[in-house]
């Protein structure tokens, strides 16, 4: 399937919202939550090895789609950024690369918390708030705000937060890309994890403010990653540095170098390994 047709069918197909059902008994059962079409099939194959002579990309999330830094096979210098619609978009432009880092949630829970998120949290004290807690599959492919709340709160005994439900789009767009083969690996990352791993403490300053960027140049040039003076357009400074963190992240991912919350990954039903990478 092409990236076009992949794209297409991504976007465009919804599932019918639920009927009412039957409950033993007779008693009409609770309708539940209508929800979007979820993607089949289980996680694409992967090389069993990362190609070392390969450069790694790291992909955030940014206003206008995606923006990805593609990071010498060395790990150093200054990386290329890119931006695409869709981080398949961005993927292709880069060429052939060995590690992909993206900065949203792969592998979805049922009706729990991912460690994953739990364990990132705590490694980040004052600023636990940037790990968002990952709703349930169920929430992510609700219809509505209300009812992803409903149907997170039902599970985990807890709602969805804003800023996970403005992201639903794009966890469900990875929740489907990484369901093809694909000639690299995929790692998920959390750039504030990944800023701490490298200074050795969270970066205190918030990352929109110049104080913030100049922090996180100034530790990603320590790690011999030079940040581009100037971000693409449409493309946040913050952006850019966390896609940035993103790709130093994935060259530890190459090297084998990088750290798991949690250790071992959990897998839920959709078969995909859940694991923060730094």
């Amino acid at each position: 399937m092409g990236l076009t047709q992949w794209w297409q069918q991504l976007t465009g197909k919804r599932g019918a919202k639920a009927g009412g059902e039957q409950a033993r008994g007779g008693a009409p059962a609770r309708p539940r939550p209508a929800t979007a079409a979820m993607p089949s099939g289980r996680p694409g194959r992967r090389p069993s090895t990362p190609d070392a002579s390969l450069p790694v990309l790291g992909v955030d999330v940014s206003r206008g789609g995606w923006v990805g830094a593609l990071l010498d096979a060395s790990g150093h210098g200054t990386p290329m950024l890119l931006t695409g619609a869709s981080v398949a978009e961005v993927v292709e432009k880069a060429g052939d690369v060995a590690v992909v880092a993206v900065d949203i949630p792969i592998g979805l829970p049922d009706d729990a918390r991912r460690e994953a998120d739990v364990q990132t949290r705590a490694f980040l004290p004052g600023k636990s708030s940037s790990v968002f807690t990952t709703p349930v599959r169920e929430a992510v492919y609700a219809e509505s705000y209300g009812q992803a709340n409903a149907v997170n709160r039902e599970k985990v005994g807890s709602g969805v937060s804003q800023q996970a439900f403005e992201l639903r789009r794009r966890i469900k767009e990875v929740d489907a890309w990484v369901r093809q083969d694909l000639s690299f690996l995929v790692a998920e990352c959390h750039p504030e994890a990944s800023f701490a791993q490298m200074a050795g403490a969270p970066v205190a300053s918030k990352k929109r403010t110049a104080e913030g960027s100049a922090e996180r140049r100034e530790v990603l040039a320590r790690h011999g990653i030079y940040v581009p003076t100037t971000a693409p357009t449409g493309v946040g400074t913050d952006d850019m540095l966390d896609a940035c963190a993103a790709a130093w992240t994935a060259h530890r991912v190459k090297t084998g170098s990088a750290r798991t919350f949690p250790d071992d990954p959990q897998t839920f039903s959709d078969g995909i390994p859940a694991a923060i990478h730094v």
